[in-house]
């Protein structure tokens, strides 16, 4: 008889929590967070070797559609946190273990605020509200993540980052080339729509530094999101990065060396932003 496979508590296997963040050089909270729309789960890396007021920015990341801040999303926040940076991600509405409809976009404006709301609470706090502060999107996050921007106070953002972002829907995802039987899908297909048509007309309101990559082999989004951003965002200090062959999850989805590629740009372009702007040295016109 075949024995059954054995089923770990986590996805690094018997190893507390404690202990495997340690090992990766973090520390890890979690807790949920009140807000009109609902609970959310929220979660915080910090460097290990750092106290809070000594980190070098915040970071506010958000995830793709279907996911949560769980281990596939987690890689993004430890390397970021070991690089001197405090993490904050949440599960958005309907996803992980946040509150709400599974998977149900059908509002994305009120999507975006909630998780703006945790944000922001955290990012207007001691110690934390004369440091740099960033926005990182990844896929349908990075167009989450383009709304907070659009809802925010100028000069709340030092800077964006997007992850193979979600800016233009790809033709075969559109009503007219997919068959949707159940009314919840066609809502979030319906303002999926409507909301990257809104981003594209107003990408010329991008005003804060931004660093958008994509695959050129991403077959979920299309590597266009990207390049119409940094064609119409009216940013004066803007980065491009287009990867031959890789595709669509940058960080998790690629080897080791194609993903420590993306990290390696990204800690480079953040590490500069800092260096320039904070914490003292905010860019002009930054929204």
């Amino acid at each position: 008889m075949a024995q059954e496979s054995e089923v770990h508590p986590n996805f690094w296997g018997h190893t507390p929590e404690e202990e495997y963040y340690t090992s990766q050089g973090v520390r890890n909270t979690k807790s949920h967070f009140e807000t009109p729309n609902g609970k959310i789960f929220t979660q915080s890396f910090f460097p290990l070797n750092l106290e809070p007021h000594e980190v070098k920015a915040t970071v506010f990341m958000t995830h793709g559609y279907g996911s949560d801040t769980g281990w596939l999303f987690q890689k993004i926040c430890i390397n970021f946190s070991t690089w001197g940076y405090a993490v904050f991600a949440a599960d958005l509405l309907g996803h992980g273990r946040s509150d709400g409809l599974r998977c149900y976009l059908g509002d994305m404006d009120k999507i975006a605020a909630t998780s703006l709301s945790f944000f922001l609470h955290v990012r207007n706090s001691e110690p934390y509200k004369n440091l740099p502060a960033f926005l990182l999107g990844e896929s349908m996050g990075g167009l989450a993540t383009l709304l907070m921007y659009f809802k925010s106070e100028p000069n709340t953002w030092t800077g964006l980052m997007f992850s193979a972002p979600l800016f233009v829907i790809p033709d075969d995802m559109k009503p007219s080339r997919v068959h949707l039987f159940i009314e919840t899908e066609q809502e979030t297909v319906r303002e999926l729509l409507r909301v990257t048509q809104y981003v594209q007309d107003n990408f010329s309101k991008v005003t804060a530094p931004f660093f958008t990559a994509h695959g050129t082999s991403d077959g979920v989004t299309c590597p266009s999101s990207s390049r119409l951003l940094y064609e119409k965002g009216s940013s004066e200090d803007k980065s491009l990065k287009l990867y031959d062959g890789m595709y669509h999850s940058l960080i998790q989805g690629e080897p080791d060396e194609s993903a420590n590629l993306v990290l390696g740009d990204m800690r480079e372009w953040i590490d500069e932003r800092v260096r320039r702007y904070g914490p003292n040295k905010n860019p002009q016109s930054n929204n």
